[in-house]
């Protein structure tokens, strides 16, 4: 509730404005804020920089006049870039540049900017530390990392129906159904609430699972029975998250958008139901990707797919050359950052793509989490250049290989050929048409 309240101080006078009620393609507008609305604005509404840098400075005032320095150097070390970074956080939720999403509230999003330009400062720091000192810096944020752990290898005996136990004959079906599980259908519930598309979902889903086909070669947390790959991940956990993402995606374009303020609402029940809104988007945009529409956005689809599927290896890659087991916090603070992120930079590569005109450049989030996924795979590459390096299997470049071919053909099909008929048809139209009008003129001068 503090921090709420914190957030709610923090707003300023930023996101006062609305749009008038209307709807405009797939954009639904919330309708014009009431008068009610802004007699119900509080002291709390206002911009509080000042504040903020006053209470900033009186702590700092504090620990340098009042509080004895420890003579602990690690400690010292570690509390001094703890605060760094708090300062600059303070700095970016006051100050930061506002994205596309306002609710639950603008200084959360210039929150979660700000911790996406810390965690991209640190990953340039460890990129540029030695293959042994980088691991070994992770033992300052905890002191049970820096030390080589085993992978869990998901393979082995693959039996649905172990007839040689009979104990518990479906133990190896038991053994699966972990902590990934519900996290797979969590995970892909929220990937379907950014994406928005079942399609572009299915084929990322899809997708990852022959990945890891490819690359279990590489990493042993890739080496999983067949029914775990399709019958547990895909069909079970990953389709019924991305059909419940459908499902709310449907309800959120339905829903109207009529806001009012607080103190306006006469009832309980009805100030109870508008502060659970309060964390529902303030306007919707349904996002209509039409990859085949034009060579930008077939494009802009097909990298979007491979900058996910980059990110979604990295957890695993990652993980492996630093040394940190799955049940790690930082593991899962990793996937907490990029759901909080990732909507956002979803959002801005829609906005990017569907109007450039409007959306001259690349929205701030978009182009961090960008540079994040590639500083995260240049890590990779530079930890364990011998594990990425691994050949791979024969038949697997194969595959690969064909599915590139078959994409690069109907690309140049779609984009090149077809465009190189329609202008040579074009072109005979205007010749045949300009020999008929010839012809016409020639023979009234001959009449």
């Amino acid at each position: 509730m503090l921090f709420l309240v914190l957030l709610w101080c923090l707003e300023g006078k930023r996101s006062l404005y609305s749009y008038s009620g209307l709807s405009l393609g797939s954009i639904v507008f919330p309708s014009k804020k009431s008068p009610n609305m802004s007699a119900s604005l509080s002291l709390c509404r206002r911009a509080h920089t000042v504040t903020v840098l006053f209470i900033l400075t009186c702590v700092l005032v504090y620990v340098t006049l009042l509080e004895e320095t420890p003579q602990d150097t690690t400690f010292n070390t570690k509390r001094g870039i703890v605060a760094s970074i708090l300062v600059f956080l303070c700095f970016g939720v006051t100050q930061a540049k506002d994205g596309p999403f306002t609710r639950p509230h603008p200084a959360y999003w210039r929150f979660w900017l700000c911790v996406t330009v810390v965690y991209e400062l640190f990953l340039i720091f460890i990129l540029f530390q030695t293959v042994h000192d980088g691991r070994q810096f992770m033992k300052f944020i905890d002191p049970k990392l820096g030390v080589p752990l085993p992978e869990r290898d998901y393979g082995g005996n693959c039996l649905v129906y172990d007839p040689g136990n009979k104990t518990d004959p479906f133990h190896n079906l038991w053994d699966k159904m972990d902590g990934f599980v519900p996290a797979h259908f969590l995970g892909w519930y929220i990937k379907t609430l950014m994406i928005r598309d079942w399609w572009m979902c299915m084929i990322i889903s899809v997708m990852f699972e022959f990945l890891e086909y490819s690359l279990e070669h590489q990493l042993p947390n890739f080496s999983e029975c067949w029914w775990d790959h399709w019958i547990m991940d895909v069909l079970l956990c990953n389709s019924l998250g991305i059909y419940c993402g459908m499902k709310t995606l449907g309800w959120l374009s339905m829903k109207p958008y009529q806001w009012q303020g607080l103190w306006s609402i006469p009832t309980y029940k009805g100030k109870i139901k508008r502060i659970a809104f309060q964390f529902t988007p303030y306007s919707w945009v349904n996002f209509e990707w039409k990859p085949a529409s034009n060579l930008r956005r077939w494009l802009a689809v097909l990298g979007i797919i491979f900058m996910f599927l980059l990110a979604e290896l990295n957890t695993f890659y990652l993980k492996f050359v630093l040394w940190m087991p799955p049940e790690h916090y930082l593991v899962l603070l990793r996937l907490v950052f990029f759901v909080n992120v990732g909507g956002v930079a979803m959002r801005e590569i829609y906005d990017f793509m569907d109007d450039p005109k409007f959306h001259k450049k690349l929205g701030q989030q978009a182009w961090l989490v960008a540079a994040i996924t590639v500083t995260e795979f240049l890590i990779v590459v530079k930890y364990d250049p011998n594990t990425i390096m691994l050949p791979i299997p024969f038949f697997v470049t194969q595959c690969w290989f064909l599915g590139i071919f078959l994409i690069l053909s109907w690309t140049l099909w779609r984009y090149v050929l077809n465009t190189m008929c329609g202008l040579w048809t074009a072109h005979k139209t205007y010749a045949t048409g300009n020999v008929l009008n010839t012809m016409q003129r020639n023979t009234k001068c001959v009449e």
